[in-house]
């Protein structure tokens, strides 16, 4: 039987914009702060992991909340089971939006909010693909499960837990990269380099910081300074003046008191797999600073960042730059920074997508060697991802290949990226969409959007795929 999958997803597009859009709704940003046993990742995640699963309820899937953590939405019968994994957890909004994050716009054909294509429009691709198999009773000889997490942007607590509970899909994909499919992902790994807070120079490092999550490039950064004179204090304002002027950052300089400035700086976001193509706030601003009297665990900071970490996106400096002829190079993230001088230490925090090859033990060992006369101490936190790959051989990438290519009539070739996706979750897991290779990628980014058109020719295919291989 022909099945017209681009008209059946023509026929639910209304219904589609609107569940997206109460969906988006729901601020879904991590809160630490705010962790109950009901909501271990914050209310936010929790509301949208509910929200989420209130579809599944509504247009009778079999549904199931596991502890508020994740839960799946699920149809067929069979002895296998095709995973789906999506998530509704958002990276926070940050500034410099032109529209409010969380009140979804279109405009121009595109869905302007967080979480329009990291993750939630994507999900709600693939859910529309399930709901549409399952409206037209297609036969299914395994069983289809999406499931729903909502700590994807952080350490994966939601994975951890939900696995505890419940038993592991055969095999599936997640829709939250891009076509044709990405069949390979980087080791990610993130050390925290401490370096005490000393300060006996004639500047004074009060606070600085930078950075919201591992995995983002920093849009914005600060730091108070204080001098000896008011004469430093006015110098070092023209200065950081002229530092805007000639570098591709924007920020200003207040000085309080003659003698203490606050520097505030804006650059450029992007994703931590692809730092190259961000400006990060963090390491500009102590390149800066980096050119006065500081001393003790403030000079060593502002070194560290400025001559070790500052526009190095493959780890050279560091001596940790590593390259496989298959993965490709290892990348460098510096998504964390902070130093106060109320607190014992500070820290900066580096994000690794390193290849097969390499390991985390090599790299700390590396970075010690680089800057271990700094006065520096190294931990590995966060949750750490080994390399993945599925060979391009496998029935579950050769399928995913061809539907990709009989809706767009383009070759699919494997893809190798440093992003972690849930594809990794199972030993045969991939992430297929829903970027095309010629949408604008503004995952992380202020003023995320995804083109409607991507979203809804993205769930024909996701119908097309999951019908093939659950049929």
């Amino acid at each position: 039987m022909a099945i017209d999958w681009q008209k059946e997803v023509d026929a639910r597009k209304d219904d589609f914009l609107n569940d997206l859009k109460e969906l988006i709704k729901v601020k879904s940003e991590r809160e630490d702060d705010k962790i109950t046993e009901d909501a271990p990742f914050g209310p936010g995640p929790r509301d949208a992991l509910n929200h989420m699963l209130s579809y599944g309820e509504r247009d009778g899937f079999t549904v199931k909340n596991v502890d508020n953590y994740a839960g799946h939405i699920e149809f067929g019968e069979g002895d296998e089971t095709l995973g789906i994994f999506g998530h509704m957890d958002v990276v926070p909004a940050g500034d410099d939006w032109e529209t409010d994050p969380y009140d979804p716009v279109v405009k121009d054909g595109k869905l302007f909010a967080r979480g329009s294509s990291d993750d939630k429009g994507p999900s709600m691709a693939a859910y529309y693909a399930m709901k549409i198999i399952k409206e037209l009773d297609l036969p299914l000889s395994k069983k289809v499960r999406f499931v729903v997490g909502s700590d994807e942007e952080s350490g994966w607590g939601d994975m951890d837990h939900y696995f505890e509970k419940e038993d592991t899909p055969d095999l599936g994909f997640s829709p939250d990269a891009e076509f044709p499919i990405i069949n390979g992902e980087k080791g990610n790994v993130s050390i925290q380099v401490h370096i005490g807070v000393g300060n006996e120079g004639s500047y004074t490092l009060e606070k600085f910081q930078g950075g919201l999550r591992d995995n983002m490039v920093p849009t914005g950064a600060s730091a108070k300074v204080t001098t000896t004179t008011a004469e430093q204090a006015e110098a070092m304002n023209i200065a950081f003046s002229e530092y805007l002027g000639i570098n591709p950052i924007s920020g200003t300089c207040t000085i309080n008191n003659e003698t203490t400035l606050i520097f505030q700086v804006a650059g450029k976001g992007s994703h931590g797999a692809s730092p190259q193509f961000g400006h990060n706030a963090a390491t500009w601003l102590a390149g800066f600073l980096d050119n006065y009297d500081f001393a003790g665990g403030a000079k060593n900071f502002l070194h560290v960042a400025a001559a070790y970490v500052h526009e190095d996106f493959y780890g050279e400096k560091l001596g940790v730059d590593f390259e496989d002829p298959k993965m490709g190079k290892l990348t460098m993230n510096a998504g964390i920074f902070d130093f106060d001088v109320a607190k014992e230490n500070a820290f900066i925090n580096l994000n690794f997508r390193y290849p097969q090859g390499t390991s985390a033990e090599t790299l700390q060992a590396s970075i010690n060697d680089a800057i271990g006369e700094y006065d520096v101490s190294l931990t590995v936190g966060g949750h750490h991802m080994l390399p993945h790959y599925v060979p391009q051989e496998d029935p579950l990438v050769t399928t995913l290949l061809d539907v990709y290519e009989a809706h767009t009539g383009e070759k699919g070739e494997e893809q190798i990226i440093g992003g972690g996706t849930y594809g990794r979750l199972l030993e045969r897991g991939v992430a297929f969409g829903a970027m095309f290779p010629d949408s604008v990628d503004t995952m992380h980014q202020a003023n995320e959007f995804m083109a409607l058109d991507d979203l809804y020719r993205a769930t024909a295919i996701y119908a097309d795929a999951i019908y093939r291989l659950a049929k």
